[in-house]
């Protein structure tokens, strides 16, 4: 996707600013990068007007930081002014990587204490910012987004307490279920796929592909994911299938109800390349099952395909999986951490989103519209339509 001109049309918000979280600092400092090359090499006759004041700036990171005290209290600092400017905060709820001590002791970082991180960065602007925006990739506790019994509504909470905040627009990717965005009708809520940038990826690292219905199929892996697959396979003109997960409700197992068997609602997947599209991987439990029913129905090579690879179980399953020809591929984006052992894995694509990032905060920084960001249908035609002439 070219640089998109039509920013010059419009005057900038305020001041554009960037506080990735150190849970996001090295896809922050990608954006960052992004942001930096295109607006040097963008030329516009305005750009020494009052307007585009801070326009070129050597880096558009903002200094801020959560230092911690003896107890694991800890509390949010800005170290320059942001008054005026349209402000951009990242946060990686699920990077469980981070320490901090409690004690002597050592703690990682969870998706509780990363939160309380962002809303002490949010605190700690003092409502001084014009705008701000929360990019956060994996949803806090979207997966606690429906009560079904005396339950927690934690995602819903978790939106309602931002916006009180001061938050603007909340920026996620691929939520576990879109409809949490009710909880904060009035407040900007944009759900982003990584659809083009999964395709870009394949097409990267495997070069024998062929887009049709005859040899690929798109499968979801549940009844909840179904709208994904759909999507995928109307873009790329493919047959879809899906899973139903019967489960045992008798009894809960690890907070939920344990899976009796999939159910495949579908065409026939024998002799087919099948990519398995689900919004994130976790233990990586389903997916491995599912990818297991169409080696026994005589699929192709199988494509597990996920945009947050969390991998709560490690890496082992896969590996098995891979090594015993059930998986050919593993692809997930880098919004969520990744470990260097999971890098390593020679079945294993990483799925850049710094630039796709880039654009949209580039986009909206000069309030335009962002809708043909939101659906790459004609990205992805064009894409696919290049590696089919070899040119990709």
């Amino acid at each position: 996707m070219p640089n998109d001109k039509r920013n010059l049309e419009t005057i900038p918000v305020g001041s554009l600013g960037l506080i990735p979280l150190e849970s996001c600092k090295e896809i922050g400092e990608k954006v960052n990068s992004y942001l930096i090359r295109w607006r040097v090499e963008r030329e516009h006759e305005h750009q020494n007007d009052i307007a585009f004041r801070g326009y070129l700036r050597d880096s558009y990171i903002m200094k801020a930081t959560n230092p911690r005290f003896g107890t694991g209290e800890a509390k949010g600092v800005i170290d320059e002014s942001v008054r005026g400017c349209d402000l951009y905060l990242m946060v990686d709820v699920t990077n469980y990587s981070l320490e901090y001590t409690v004690s002597g002791h050592k703690n990682h970082m969870s998706p509780d204490d990363h939160y309380q991180d962002l809303k002490r960065i949010i605190a700690a602007l003092e409502g001084k910012a014009r705008r701000i925006t929360v990019i956060m990739p994996f949803l806090y506790e979207s997966r606690q987004h429906r009560r079904s019994a005396r339950e927690s509504l934690d995602c819903a909470l978790a939106l309602q307490e931002i916006a009180q905040m001061g938050v603007d627009n909340i920026i996620t990717f691929d939520a576990h279920d879109p409809r949490v965005q009710n909880a904060i009708p009035l407040n900007g809520f944009e759900t982003v796929t990584s659809a083009y940038q999964f395709i870009k990826g394949i097409c990267k690292h495997v070069k024998d592909l062929v887009f049709d219905a005859e040899h690929m199929m798109i499968i979801s892996p549940d009844e909840g994911g179904t709208s994904r697959a759909v999507y995928l396979a109307n873009v790329l003109g493919l047959d879809m299938g899906m899973f139903y997960k019967r489960r045992d409700y008798s009894k809960i197992v690890d907070g939920r109800n344990p899976i009796v068997a999939h159910e495949f609602l579908g065409s026939s997947v024998e002799g087919k390349d099948v990519l398995i599209v689900d919004d994130m991987i976790s233990s990586g439990d389903s997916m491995i099952d599912v990818a297991t029913e169409l080696k026994k129905r005589k699929a192709n090579r199988i494509f597990a395909v996920a945009t947050f690879g969390l991998f709560t179980g490690g890496l082992e399953a896969f590996d098995k999986a891979v090594e015993d020809g059930i998986l050919y591929k593993v692809v997930t984006t880098n919004l969520t951490y990744q470990p260097e052992e999971l890098k390593q894995r020679p079945y294993f694509i990483s799925c850049d989103m710094s630039k796709y990032i880039a654009y949209i905060i580039d986009t909206l920084n000069h309030d335009s519209s962002i809708s043909d960001l939101l659906n790459p249908y004609d990205r992805i035609k064009r894409l696919v339509s290049r590696y089919k002439n070899g040119e990709y």
